[in-house]
């Protein structure tokens, strides 16, 4: 076994299990998706550890691959089936898309960045599981196709509500991330059933902003 199966291996036994995520697929996507693929060579080594990984390719808007069990948890509230078409926002260089391949039966994902939407393309394009349909879109627009999705799960964190997002959801459509509109941030889902969204508080969580979900500046005299 190579030293990166083996640290994917611990990764999800002493991460993602002993944070309450026993369901199988979503523990078989993660033993299965190469997480050092999706950073920068210099950065292959911190794959596996507990943090949001930076995967960022310039001196630009820092990016980050969230923390494997934060990753896991939001996976496992987004009750992904083999059917369902899901829409990855911020998807950085692709590793939450590429998971979400593995469950879903169609893909698409979103990146505001060109040089990583560019990277997360190559990287997908030879990924297994469904194909990932990636385009270059601001987070705040969802699919700019204005597709409609039965999973939408943002790839890191917003400040500010994201009412256009769910506007993209399928009848019984789920989007899960992380809400820092206050504090203490939270993991949330939301659901739209017969027109109406509803939401409910998964559990505390934090995680690197999405650019473009920050919250404005309130301008003071």
């Amino acid at each position: 076994m190579s030293s990166f199966a083996t640290a994917r291996q611990k990764m999800v036994d002493g991460q993602v299990r002993t944070n309450d995520v026993t369901d199988h697929r979503v523990l078989d996507a993660m033993l299965t998706v190469p997480r050092e693929a999706y950073a920068p060579a210099d950065r292959q080594a911190l794959a596996y550890l507990d943090l949001d990984l930076d995967v960022s390719e310039t001196a630009g808007t820092k990016r980050f691959l969230m923390k494997p069990m934060l990753t896991g948890k939001l996976l496992q509230a987004a009750e992904i089936k083999p059917t369902d078409t899901v829409l990855v926002v911020g998807c950085a260089t692709g590793y939450l898309a590429a998971l979400a391949a593995r469950l879903a039966g169609s893909v698409t994902a979103t990146e505001i960045d060109p040089a990583l939407e560019g990277r997360a393309k190559q990287l997908l394009g030879a990924a297994e599981g469904c194909p990932v349909t990636i385009r270059v879109a601001p987070a705040v627009q969802g699919d700019p196709a204005d597709g409609r999705f039965d999973v939408i799960l943002l790839n890191g964190a917003t400040e500010i509500a994201v009412d256009g997002l769910c506007r993209q959801l399928k009848d019984s459509g789920r989007l899960v991330g992380v809400f820092a509109k206050t504090r203490p941030a939270r993991a949330m889902i939301f659901t739209r059933s017969h027109g109406d969204i509803g939401s409910r508080v998964l559990f505390d969580a934090a995680a690197p902003v999405i650019p473009g979900l920050e919250r404005v500046p309130e301008f003071v005299f």
